[in-house]
């Protein structure tokens, strides 16, 4: 359900011009109780304010997973657990399945008074203690209290603080409040636009509010994101909640900057790291600004389509095993193409050996707001996890999230490696963002999230009725070398195998765009990608439904349209990736007729990170050794027909260079151990 702000009123953001229901329902095998508590409770909600439309019924236990799965708007469940305290195993049996299909619902124990004596299921510990229930319950109800007043008060309260949105409440009310603004930032809430004949249409363009939320620290009200103790603060503790982590953060420039500070935490200064090879670009960036000693994992290409995906598990255990000394492994989780790893024997792995882990859930940010995608990388025991809260939900592009769970976790240390990447003057609108995408998916992420897999099985099903295009499974995106790992399909990623149609899948991308105003998400040689989030409509729906029917029935007649290019192997370091890049360096041709290019590159040390887009895995980074191979293959993409970006090359009047070491500098670096090469003596 949408929720219509109605912004020239003060207040908080929960009044909207759509009618809220929220659904309370009380399991209990006892008819009696039920019936006198839920008459009780729904007088009691009839008479007092009930903004956010709470209505109570009862349901019996048999019944209570089926109403988590097919009632959206059920926001809470109380749990009866018995007159004799026999119930109180299945009270929290009945829980632990409702927090597994909806981790968002707040949940209260009905008990009788001397719930904390023991326990009848066998096996079990023989002692409830109260905060062993207060971990499980949100709040506990004596079966004898009957003030209906106060249980009805409770619930609307959870509830209430669950849809608060503290730091997007205060910054609406700053701005209607109609400060004068003697501060930055210099347009003064749009005042140096507004009136001008050369760029007033950029402010009608961009809109009032656009200018005057975008405020300064200066406003003291909205807190410091840097030093964060008030209404930023409140936000992040209901992110944590609502993702199921221990600390949130808020971050306004990108999950670039999260993984750099996560780096940082763990091995500022230096320190050996295992990382795919396939990681974010801002990872390896990380390894140069810390001095780290990557070892890097080869990421698992599928021959057919040209989709790089995870590494094997047992790559990645062989790592651990041989490199004792490494402090940290990154894993990304789920890819681009939404191939995620089965993260906890991995994380247990690592764990056993003393490694801490981060999960870059760029992609992945809604997980925990539906079963079918749990678990999430916390779930599964990750110490940190980087999230793009603009990804798959409602933020602004570059807001982002970091949760942390690492029990040795220095929360003071962390916030000066935070304050070190961050802006001293972050967007406050992205910072309300964040506090609104996370109020939507704790009141009504399993609901949207349910709407979007009924889109994407929609989408599958038309798209393979074609007969031309083909909506690619989990089974049709897992190369052979992974298929023992059991790597789960984040199915909002829709990936839509081409070949048949005899376009690639650029000529593809640019067909939709053109014919039929459709902007897809990606593209490989043979397939073409489209996000399912929530904001995809029915009429997105239909419009891109119709759009491939329509270039099934007009297919292209070329026979051959390409092959995956395989990136090269990846060769040995001669020094950290560090001492290269800030090194003495050269620049030599990359193509120079091609012979004479591999003459002169071959064995030199790269200064920088090469990448080529798409797949955005480097071919080269800092430190590694030029090999044969890997000039051909970047010769290769500059003289193909369809245009590749290549990420750090230098181009000299057109001519494409290599920064590459100076001999002399390259016998000063320190050397290091390759990812594929064993210590002497082991």
């Amino acid at each position: 359900m949408g929720l219509e702000l109605k912004m020239p009123e003060l207040g908080n953001l929960n009044e909207n011009s759509l009618e809220l229901e929220c659904r309370v329902a009380l399991v209990s095998s006892d008819s009696k109780l039920a019936n006198e508590w839920i008459t009780a409770l729904n007088n009691t909600a009839a008479v007092h304010d009930n903004p956010f439309g709470l209505h109570f019924e009862a349901v019996t236990p048999a019944d209570a997973e089926r109403l988590a799965k097919e009632e959206d708007s059920l926001q809470a469940v109380i749990v009866d657990g018995g007159s004799d305290g026999q119930g109180m195993d299945a009270a929290d049996d009945i829980a632990d399945r409702i927090h597994a299909l909806r981790s968002q619902l707040n949940i209260f124990l009905v008990a009788h008074s001397g719930f904390a004596g023991t326990t009848s299921k066998p096996g079990k510990s023989g002692s409830k203690s109260l905060a062993n229930l207060r971990r499980r319950f949100d709040e506990l109800f004596d079966r004898r209290e009957g003030n209906f007043n106060h249980m009805f008060r409770l619930v609307q309260a959870f509830i209430a603080r669950r849809a608060s949105t503290p730091f997007a409440d205060t910054l609406k009310e700053y701005v209607f409040s109609a400060r004068d603004a003697w501060h930055t930032p210099g347009h003064s809430g749009g005042d140096s636009l507004r009136n001008s004949p050369w760029v007033g249409d950029f402010y009608r363009f961009m809109g009032e509010h656009i200018f005057n939320t975008d405020l300064s620290v200066s406003v003291q009200v909205l807190d410091s994101l840097l030093e964060p103790h008030s209404v930023i603060q409140e936000a992040q503790d209901l992110a944590a909640q609502a993702f199921g982590a221990r600390h949130t953060f808020f971050l306004t420039n990108g999950t670039s900057t999260a993984n750099k500070v996560v780096i940082q935490q763990i091995l500022g200064g230096g320190g050996k790291i295992i990382v795919d090879q396939a990681c974010h670009k801002s990872v390896h960036h990380a390894i140069v600004m810390n001095r780290c000693e990557p070892v890097y994992l080869k990421s698992v290409l599928h021959p057919e389509f040209g989709i790089y995906g995870p590494v094997k598990r047992s790559d990645i255990e062989a790592a651990l095993d041989e490199h004792s000394d490494a402090r940290l492994l990154v894993i990304t989780s789920c890819t681009y193409d939404g191939l995620r790893y089965d993260l906890k024997p991995i994380i247990d792995y690592a764990h056993e050996r003393g490694v801490k882990v981060l999960v870059d859930e760029a992609w992945f940010a809604h997980g925990f707001f539906h079963p079918e995608l749990r678990p999430t990388a916390l779930e599964c025991g990750a110490d940190y996890v980087t999230q793009s809260t603009h990804k798959m939900l409602s933020a602004f592009s570059q807001a982002s999230m970091i949760h942390v769970q690492d029990p040795d976790f220095d929360e003071f240390r962390f916030r000066e490696n935070l304050n070190m990447h961050a802006s001293t003057s972050p967007q406050y609108a992205m910072i309300a963002s964040l506090d609104v995408a996370r109020k939507q998916m704790a009141m009504e992420g399993y609901g949207r999230l349910k709407q979007c897999l009924k889109m994407v099985e929609t989408l599958r099903n038309a798209v393979n009725e074609t007969g031309v295009f083909r909506a690619l499974t989990r089974d049709d995106l897992i190369a052979d070398p992974l298929a023992s790992d059991n790597i789960r399909l984040d199915s909002t990623k829709v990936t839509i195998d081409i070949s048949k149609s005899g376009y690639s899948g650029n000529e593809m991308q640019i067909k939709l765009f053109d014919q039929y105003g459709i902007q897809v998400e990606k593209t490989t040689y043979n397939t073409i990608t489209v996000l399912v989030t929530l904001g995809s409509t029915e009429s997105k729906l239909l419009r891109l439904i119709h759009a491939l029917k329509q270039l099934a029935g007009n297919t292209h007649k070329r026979i051959h349209i390409g092959s995956p290019r395989r990136l090269p192997e990846f060769t040995r370091f001669t020094c950290l990736p560090a001492d290269a890049y800030f090194s003495e360096a050269e620049e030599l041709p990359l193509m120079d007729n091609g012979t004479e290019a591999i003459e002169n590159l071959v064995g030199r040390t790269s200064a920088d990170e090469i990448v080529p887009y798409p797949p955005g895995i480097p071919v080269l980074v800092p430190g590694q050794e030029i090999s044969a191979q890997i000039v051909q293959f970047l010769q290769q993409l500059l003289q193909g027909q369809n245009t590749t970006e290549i990420h750090g090359l230098i181009f000299r009047s057109d001519e494409p260079m290599l920064r590459v070491v100076k001999e002399a500098s390259k016998g000063k670096a320190e050397k290091v151990q390759s990812s594929g090469e064993k210590k002497k003596g082991k």
